[in-house]
């Protein structure tokens, strides 16, 4: 599971920032808080910010930090081979002042294992600038081990040091003779079987992300299948089901392969719906169903999967096209022991305040974000949040109003456009 995830100068958060995903001490709805090893952790993290105020960004930088560490083992080549941007996406600073426009990002996270796998705890990151990796760190500790982490690499490209102290001798070499400017220790240890490494590089496979408010990446997740729907007639039954939260009038679906132009397969995917004046059914392309439909049914697949194998599920703009309440029910699939089995998680942005109503999310799982008149957005939580008068919120209060009321923050400035 996620603890806390940390970055630095990328887009428009300048500075030190931290979603922290390890549950306080406050009581409300400590029935759902996960107890692995030491660490007592939440499964949802709700992030609330008027438009531009850096929500998105907050994905983004987790997006990046993930493909990062899954495809730099590819990154780089012979020192007279010309790099380029297909092989080394450059992070984007904050490019509002000099100084951090030409520093270093900073990306690092928090994750523990299962109490099955040893409820080892890991903490691994690394900066990096338009030139490759700049550090890269790899520590855990031991369930026993209550605070001291062991080092299992460091490597700081600056001061010309690299210890591999924590892998084997042999690993050592393999990784030393492969490892390019532009690569991860991580992701390169895990392309050559090293254990320890790709133990981290499959937790970040685990994960899944959806960007709702990108037309193309929406596109592509809705013509995405769920694992076995295409020939299980029981995948097709649970789908039917899921869907049946929120549309009862979807029977079944007729499904035919067939080849492009191309040469490679295919699905034509018709929802079989009952007729209102007869016992007949009738079939219509999934294409035409409503967008929010076509979005449930996109987020079935990688929900299938975070829940499976316990990931966490990043969504920006989880509300986008969803009734509020379908959206609480999606949120309550995390938030339900007896649903999320393998202590899956759920991060994502949302614009749809009436999930703070209802007092639904504990306040150390809903976060704001914030942006000054310099651009520098700023991230913080309820739990933390200090009224003007020095006090922290109570949980009998009624969130959504203060929310739109300015109390927390985090609301856009409200000025007439002028065209």
């Amino acid at each position: 599971m996620l603890l806390q995830f940390n970055f630095k100068n990328f887009k428009s958060f300048r500075d030190d920032t931290t979603l922290d995903l390890s549950a306080t001490k406050i009581s409300e709805y400590s029935e759902r808080v996960a107890t692995i090893g030491n660490e007592r952790i939440l499964p949802v993290a709700a992030i609330f910010g008027a438009n531009a105020h850096g929500k998105s960004n907050i994905i983004e930088a987790l997006r990046y930090m993930h493909y990062y560490v899954t495809d730099s083992f590819a990154f780089g080549g012979d020192s007279g081979e010309k790099k380029t941007e297909d092989n080394f996406i450059k992070p984007t600073p904050f490019l509002f002042d000099s100084q951090s426009k030409n520093s270093e990002s900073l990306f690092e996270i928090y994750f523990i294992d299962s109490e099955e796998d040893g409820a080892r705890t890991y903490n691994y990151g690394f900066t990096v600038d338009s030139k490759g990796i700049n550090e890269e760190w790899l520590n855990y500790k031991t369930k026993s081990a209550r605070k001291e982490f062991r080092r299992i690499f460091y490597r700081n490209n600056r001061e010309d040091i690299l210890d591999l102290s924590g892998i084997s001798p042999k690993s050592q070499e393999n990784v030393k003779i492969a490892l390019e400017n532009e690569a991860l220790i991580v992701s390169l240890g895990s392309k050559l079987k090293i254990t320890k490494l790709k133990h981290i590089r499959d937790w970040f496979l685990k994960n899944e992300f959806a960007d709702f408010g990108e037309p193309i990446e929406n596109f592509i997740l809705s013509r995405q299948l769920p694992k076995g729907f295409a020939d299980n007639k029981e995948v097709q039954e649970k789908v039917v089901r899921y869907l049946s939260s929120f549309d009862e009038s979807i029977k079944g679906f007729n499904i035919k392969a067939m080849i492009d132009n191309n040469g490679e397969k295919t699905y034509k995917i018709e929802t079989v719906h009952k007729m209102v004046d007869s016992n007949q059914d009738i079939a219509i392309p999934l294409s035409d169903e409503s967008s929010g439909t076509l979005k449930m049914f996109s987020l079935y697949p990688m929900l299938q999967e975070v829940l499976e194998v316990g990931g966490v599920f990043f969504v920006d703009e989880l509300n986008a096209r969803l009734h509020p309440l379908l959206v609480r029910t999606f949120i309550i699939t995390f938030l339900n022991p007896e649903i999320n089995k393998n202590n899956a998680q759920l991060v994502f942005t949302s614009h749809n305040t009436w999930q703070l109503s209802g007092n639904g999310l504990r306040r150390d799982e809903i976060w704001f974000t914030d942006k000054d008149h310099k651009g520098i957005s700023t991230l913080y939580s309820l739990a933390d949040f200090v009224d003007e008068d020095g006090y922290k919120i109570r949980k009998d209060e009624n969130y959504e109003k203060n929310y739109l009321l300015g109390k927390y923050g985090a609301i856009p400035s409200m000025k007439y456009f002028n065209i």
